[in-house]
């Protein structure tokens, strides 16, 4: 991997803790597999609840002068940290496709997208404002202060592994908390090679701690801060269940939740949409990462009258996909992220079959020439209900196509599920375009749009999809605490 970087400093294998690179206190270590190869090219620490509370400990210690510093003093700070990312942005890229598999094209469009965060919230520091509040009594004046909460612990995926930490630490640090942070086992490199920036741009000692762990170890150092009171707040992208442990263990001291999880998104085309753009908002929506992303469509929901076109126009595209590793030229679906995943894709693709759907394109397992962890882009017709598909996310290349007949069929199958985190629905009715935006239960609406996410909007969602924000201002807030002042005897 060295030779692969122009500045091989970014490849870390050590913990950042207080501004120092530090082994785990057990010396334990994590190996790092590219998954096109499924080879270990790398090893990082596999930090215990030791690691965690010496990262609570720095933290802790540097929040009083961090949060103590002017808004423009840390937006400067952003500022030069977003030039850093921006100038290291190939590098960047090739450390997220190493450790997570997905195409260099689609890796240098996430470095570039986690970028943004960081230099919007750079410009958002400078606009924390609280208010002057109209007193009923004479004397006396009211005041709202916005506050940082304290120490952020943000626990990242390995789906983005350069995009969910950027927009978890750069509104912490805008709003003056200093953070605590853990990476996904499967991708530990990128998260710390932002670290290793952070540091280049000037960050003071212990604002910034990253720690890596295991699956194993995972639950010592998550369980270390969950118990730390001086931990203020949790950020966490991942599963439902976790999530669900993370709000239940956080109760005793009472902790600020952000928590992004599961999804279960429907994909609506009604007989008026504008095929062409339905098929590629589905394209661009579906496929991206080869569909291992929360917000993917998981559910493809065509009207009768457009249901064999709109089918016939997807399978085209999807059948043209180049499936091959990262350094391949023109590869549009790398390897999935491990051998669980691949085995997850094909037991819903076996089970959709075995209840009657019918396999338009795709449906197997694939070896490329690297290796094999790769499963081929796939359309399912046919689809029901009754099958595993329609109620857990896949997160893998594989698009089920359900028929409806009405608008009122079609959103209770899109609401009946826990989840509530994106949808998509196309359609050229302006009526319906306000009724079913109002109809759906999640907390983003994609309409006639397959892309959605942006550094201005507020990402996140509903039910069991969590709660909090990501991005915008309303993201901002998570990180900042309501503080009233009230002042008399001023008559």
């Amino acid at each position: 991997m060295h030779s692969t970087l122009a500045h091989p400093a970014l490849l870390r294998d050590q913990n950042l803790i207080a501004s120092q690179w530090r082994p785990a206190q057990s010396e334990a270590r994590l190996p790092v597999s590219n998954p096109a190869q499924d080879t270990v090219f790398a090893h990082v620490p596999d930090s215990g609840a030791a690691d965690a509370r010496a990262a609570a400990d720095a933290a802790h210690a540097a929040f009083p002068a961090w949060s103590g510093r002017p808004a423009p003093e840390r937006a400067r700070f952003l500022k030069r940290w977003h030039a850093e990312i921006l100038r290291h942005q190939e590098d960047l890229a090739r450390l997220i496709s190493a450790e997570q598999g997905k195409p260099l094209a689609e890796s240098r469009g996430e470095v570039l997208y986690g970028a943004s965060y960081v230099e919007w919230f750079a410009e958002e520091a400078n606009r924390i404002r609280g208010d002057i509040l109209n007193a009923a009594v004479p004397g006396r004046r009211m005041m709202v202060l916005k506050e940082p909460v304290g120490v952020v612990a943000a626990i990242t995926p390995w789906n983005f592994p350069l995009a969910m930490i950027a927009r978890k630490i750069a509104p912490a640090l805008a709003a003056g908390c200093t953070v605590v942070a853990k990476p996904a086992e499967d991708t530990p490199l990128t998260a710390l090679a932002l670290a290793y920036l952070a540091q280049q741009a000037g960050l003071p000692a212990g604002v910034l701690n990253l720690v890596t762990a295991s699956r194993r170890n995972t639950p010592a150092v998550v369980d270390a801060w969950l118990a730390d009171s001086r931990v203020r707040k949790i950020t966490f992208t991942g599963s439902t269940p976790v999530g669900k442990h993370l709000a239940r263990e956080s109760a005793d001291t009472l902790k600020k939740l952000s928590l992004e999880l599961g999804g279960n998104a429907p994909f609506i085309v009604f007989d008026d949409a504008d095929l062409d753009a339905a098929v590629e908002g589905l394209m661009a929506s579906k496929f991206r990462n080869g569909g291992q992303t929360c917000v993917c469509p998981n559910r493809i929901y065509v009207q009768a009258g457009a249901h064999d076109e709109f089918v016939a126009r997807l399978v085209k595209r999807v059948a043209a996909l180049r499936v091959g590793p990262a350094t391949e030229e023109g590869s549009q679906i790398g390897p999935m992220i491990n051998a669980r995943a691949v085995d997850k894709i094909d037991r819903h693709v076996r089970d959709a079959v075995e209840r009657g759907a019918r396999v338009e394109t795709g449906g197997q397992r694939m070896r490329a020439a690297d290796g094999p962890h790769y499963y081929a882009p796939t359309v399912l017709s046919g689809a029901t209900p009754a099958m595993a598909l329609s109620c857990e996310e896949t997160f893998g290349p594989v698009a089920p196509v359900f028929r409806f007949t009405s608008e009122e069929e079609v959103i209770g199958h899109a609401n009946d599920t826990p989840f509530g985190l994106a949808a998509y629905f196309y359609s050229s009715d302006t009526r319906r375009i306000w009724r079913v935006a109002q109809a759906l239960e999640t907390g983003i609406v994609g309409i006639n749009e397959g892309a959605i996410a942006s550094e201005a909007a507020p990402f996140g969602g509903v039910k069991e999809s969590g709660y909090g924000r990501e991005g915008s201002s309303y993201g901002l807030d998570d990180y900042l605490h309501t503080k009233y002042l009230c002042q008399g005897q001023l008559g």
